[in-house]
């Protein structure tokens, strides 16, 4: 096993000991669903007993204060005496509290996307580059978003942009520009192991932009065009090369038959007469050059 599937191994043990394991409460996720509402105390009994009884003695009325609506994508979690209920998060759809003792917070399931805003990093080969990039994350245990952060939303903000100043810190321009789709897999790795702890699960990074200082397009510029240029020049003299051991092979075919140079006479001719231009072309036998040569 190599090292890649040993950190997604290690990452899910990780996950299944918070569920079934404790937290810095004291108690695990479990026992916060089933064991919640233990130890609130006799007077604490004698709270909830009290509201139980208003409840009844005020009914109807008091129903429409015990009955909650969650919507599908929402969990409520409820505190009775401030600590977590038994059974953890409700809903989605009804649910019942007691007035007085009761009181519940929301909590949003859905993907959540924010954009990472632009951060100067100077980078392994020391050029100053302006990156920005996008998160998609979700609560994935409504439990601990709850009891272990403030604002998980804030939080996994600010985590996400202190994370990519240290990863693009270790990279130098090159690899920025070309392995982003590598730079967004390890910022996804690096806040998911940060944010399981609280609830969160970043599901994608994605790297938007990187912006370069002017200077730096414009020497980047030059040094393309001066390499496309190179290119140019050297696939113009390959051309050329190519060409002379064509005519140089076309020659030879003429010379050993002359009646061949007379036959590209009258076939370049023909091509001049066809363009209907005002060329007027003298015919000139190559017999009567012959005596020319000779002398």
């Amino acid at each position: 096993m190599d090292d890649g599937k040993e950190t997604v191994a290690m990452r899910e043990a990780r996950r299944r000991e918070r569920v079934t394991g404790s937290n810095r409460y004291g108690f695990g996720d479990n026992e916060v669903l089933e064991e919640g509402d233990e130890g609130i105390g006799a007077c604490g009994y004698l709270l909830v007993l009290f509201s139980i009884l208003l409840t009844l003695l005020t009914l109807p009325l008091s129903i429409w204060m015990c009955i909650k609506i969650v919507k599908e994508y929402e969990r409520a979690i409820i505190f009775r005496l401030g600590r977590i209920l038994r059974g953890g998060a409700k809903g989605p759809g009804l649910f019942f509290i007691l007035p007085c003792t009761d009181s519940f917070i929301n909590v949003d399931m859905r993907t959540v996307t924010f954009d990472i805003p632009p951060q100067e990093v100077l980078t392994k080969d020391s050029v100053t580059v302006s990156v920005d990039g996008v998160v998609y994350y979700r609560v994935q245990n409504a439990t601990l978003a709850v009891a272990n952060i403030t604002n998980a939303d804030a939080a996994t903000r600010l985590l996400a942009q202190t994370t990519l100043r240290n990863v693009l810190g270790t990279k130098n321009l090159a690899e920025i520009l070309s392995d982003r789709e590598e730079i967004a897999h390890s910022m996804q790795s690096t806040l998911d192991d940060a944010t399981d702890d609280w609830g969160i699960k970043v599901e994608r990074v994605e790297i938007k932009d990187v912006k370069l200082p002017l200077q730096l397009q414009r020497a980047m510029a030059a040094e393309a065009e001066a390499s496309r240029e190179a290119r140019a020049k050297v696939i113009a003299a390959e051309g050329e090369m190519n060409a002379s051991r064509a005519l140089k092979e076309a020659s030879l075919v003429i010379a050993e038959s002359p009646s061949a140079l007379q036959l590209r006479y009258l076939q370049t001719l023909n091509t001049i007469a066809a363009e209907k231009n005002s060329t007027i072309i003298f015919p000139l036998p190559l017999e009567m050059m012959q005596g020319f040569i000779k002398h």
